[in-house]
């Protein structure tokens, strides 16, 4: 072999080296950046999580609130009826009592 040809195996060699020494580099890399990746969709994953719950809760409380609202609207109609219909007998009494005493 003459002097150019074992030149050009050598640099092929070196190529060869450089690239499995990057190889191996990169496949060094991989568990970091598969590590980082994984955290990273478990925080979004629990964000996404915690706003979640955040918004149910919200949404109960504001339907607890509704109903306790609600409730009480239903009370002051039980007692303005009871009071109406109480107000409705002494009127009648009164308008009995007026019609009865013209007569």
């Amino acid at each position: 072999m003459n002097e150019k040809n074992i030149q050009q195996v050598l640099e092929i060699e070196k190529k060869a080296q450089e690239i499995q020494e990057q190889a191996q580099r990169e496949a060094q890399e991989l568990p970091r950046i598969a590590e980082q990746e994984s955290q990273a969709l478990v925080a979004k994953a629990k964000a996404e999580a915690q706003e979640e719950a955040r918004r149910i809760v919200a949404d109960a409380q504001a339907e607890d609130k509704a109903k306790e609202v609600l409730e009480n609207v239903e009370q002051q109609n039980r007692e303005l009826e009871a009071r109406a219909n109480a107000n409705l007998d002494q009127a009648v009494a009164y308008v009995l009592e007026r019609v009865v005493g013209r007569a």
